[in-house]
């Protein structure tokens, strides 16, 4: 490749990256930004609303229609009890969801309220439209932009934008006449923003284009499922209205023949010893069923079963938590992967400041890649005025 054609073609790699930084900071700052505070998702939740936290003891010992009767209670008619979430570690509490009544939300979704209940005693904690909190406006910001319908698309595709800004910015950090460890070495101009800039994008170059992937993988999920053969997701998940009609999304059924503590038994007959993980309450349509996920002792995955309303009679079930507990990807090992790689979950400590760093430095780079602009443009201006 001859000097002059190299030379035009990092001209042509400088103006993509340029405009890719400049043009779309406005919205990749906010992405990261938000991308790096949700890693700390659980601190978070726990520094702004601690009162949800203030359990008595890490056991569950009430039964769980204790935790039903309590969130019914705390619900006051605003809302009907449609699942109950059993602490997943030492120090979290019940969380019981209740549908709304009356028109979905901005997602085309129903409406819910959240009741935070102590383990050890029932008592209720706190209550919330969980839409309104604080962490759920940030997950909205990360996972669509707060563009109802489609802004995970939107999402999707500035992933793809922050994936060629890494590459375009990896080829031109890269020493054009010189050893690349060189390119390491922090003057290589006299320049301080120079330096900072290209030392900061380097360092965070391939974790940054790691969560650009797989960004676009959660945020395309029927089209990624497909391309790496893995089961189609169960959802659309945050930012996609459901479809009309979406079985997952009835009204629960008024008056279940069955009660909390009869179908949580039901089930556990058919895995004895496991502990019960959440319960969802049968929902109107054609056979309404409770769906109850169990977690074996030790590190066995967790197994939901399906208990039939009207006759109690255990249906077939299926291993793994899928989308109960709110993850996406379903439950093929390759989604929850790619899940965890991009919000750091059960990754180790390492790895989430690796990419809560990789959040932030969009912000570093952009304002020094903008100063850059503007000087190499004044520079210009002068020279052509000379």
């Amino acid at each position: 490749m001859t000097h002059s054609l190299m030379a035009r073609l990092r001209r042509i790699w400088l103006t993509l990256h340029l405009w890719l930084g400049v043009g779309l900071m406005v919205v990749l700052v906010p992405l990261s930004a938000s991308g790096a505070l949700l890693v700390w998702h659980d601190a978070l939740d726990h520094s702004l609303y601690a009162a949800r936290y203030a359990v008595s003891g890490p056991e569950a010992s009430q039964p769980p229609s204790a935790y039903a009767a309590a969130a019914q209670g705390a619900f006051a008619g605003h809302a009907a009890l449609t699942q109950l979430r059993l602490p997943q570690k030492p120090g979290d509490p019940v969380v019981a969801v209740g549908r709304i009544d009356g028109p979905p939300g901005a997602n085309g979704r129903p409406r819910t309220l959240n009741a935070w209940i102590d383990p050890p005693t029932a008592k209720v904690l706190a209550t919330a439209e969980i839409a309104d909190t604080a962490t759920m406006v940030i997950h909205r910001l990360h996972g669509q932009l707060l563009i109802p319908g489609v802004g995970r698309k939107v999402v999707g595709w500035l992933g793809w934008a922050m994936f060629v800004s890494s590459a375009t910015g990896l080829w031109l950090w890269w020493p054009r006449h010189a050893d690349p460890l060189k390119g390491l070495r922090w003057r290589r101009s006299p320049s301080t923003l120079f330096n900072l800039h290209h030392t900061v994008g380097f360092w965070v170059c391939l974790p940054l284009a790691a969560l650009s992937i797989t960004g676009v993988y959660i945020s395309f999920p029927q089209t990624s499922h497909a391309l790496v053969g893995a089961p189609a997701p169960n959802g659309g998940g945050m930012g996609q209205r459901p479809a009309r009609g979406d079985p997952r999304y009835a009204p629960p059924l008024a008056a279940p023949r069955l009660s909390v503590d009869q179908a949580v038994a039901a089930a556990r007959a058919e895995a004895p010893g496991a502990a019960l993980a959440s319960l969802n309450l049968p929902q109107q349509g054609k056979a309404p069923a409770w769906r109850i996920e169990l977690q074996p002792a030790g590190a066995a995955p967790s197994r939901t079963i399906r208990v039939d309303d009207a006759s109690g009679e255990v249906k077939a079930g299926r291993g793994g938590a899928g989308p109960a507990r709110g993850g996406e990807g379903g439950p093929d090992p390759f989604s929850r992967w790619v899940r965890r790689l991009h919000d750091g979950t059960d990754m180790g400590l390492a790895w989430r400041l690796i990419i809560t760093a990789a959040g932030l430095a969009p912000l570093v780079l952009a304002v020094s890649g903008l100063v850059m602009w503007l000087r190499r443009r004044g520079r210009r201006l002068k020279l052509r005025q000379a």
